[in-house]
């Protein structure tokens, strides 16, 4: 059971209201991860949603971005994203074992995209500047220095969404994941 109290979306009003109906027109309903963060704080919840919806303006394919998010779900270990970035990857062309090969950092046969998960999965496991040879290895494999820096953000977005689940322990909504 959630640690952290959570309002029914029916029973949201004001800002949260507007936020909880937002979600639930694109999604089909309000994830407990947002409806949790929408009942404490409606201003973080549309600074995650506003984080999310630069993400897909940006130049990084949808499933790069949820590749960085299983990577980063994983290292921090938050079974709730975990469950929905698997769920949302395969929604935007990612296999069930591509997920699972994002998430345990091993080669995926895509190239381009294993370079990235690497290069996030250092990034998230280290600390202090990183090495010159990891930001061109990332470079080399084809991403752009907008890119690069769009994983950044995506990174810092994941985060937060981790962080709130591993300190609410989230009931997850979404199909579990091994």
């Amino acid at each position: 059971m959630s640690r952290l109290s959570q309002i029914k979306a029916s029973e949201a009003t004001g800002v949260t209201a507007e936020l909880f109906t937002a979600i639930k027109k694109a999604a089909g309903r309000v994830p407990n991860a947002y409806a949790t963060i929408g009942t404490h704080s409606p201003a973080a919840l549309r600074a995650a949603l506003d984080g999310d919806a630069v993400l897909a303006k940006g130049s990084l394919d949808k499933a790069d971005v949820e590749a960085i998010k299983l990577a980063v779900s994983e290292v921090a270990g938050c079974d709730y994203c975990l469950a929905a970035h698997t769920a949302i990857g395969k929604m935007v062309g990612l296999s069930a074992e591509e997920t699972r090969q994002v998430r345990v950092g091993s080669p995926t046969g895509n190239a381009r995209r294993d370079a990235l998960v690497r290069f996030v999965r250092h990034l998230v496991t280290t600390s202090g500047t990183i090495h010159a040879a990891r930001l061109d290895e990332v470079r080399a494999a084809g991403y752009s220095d907008t890119q690069v820096v769009e994983t950044l953000f995506a990174i810092s977005v994941i985060n937060f969404t981790n962080l709130v689940n591993r300190v609410n322990d989230t009931d997850v909504d979404f199909p579990a994941v091994d």
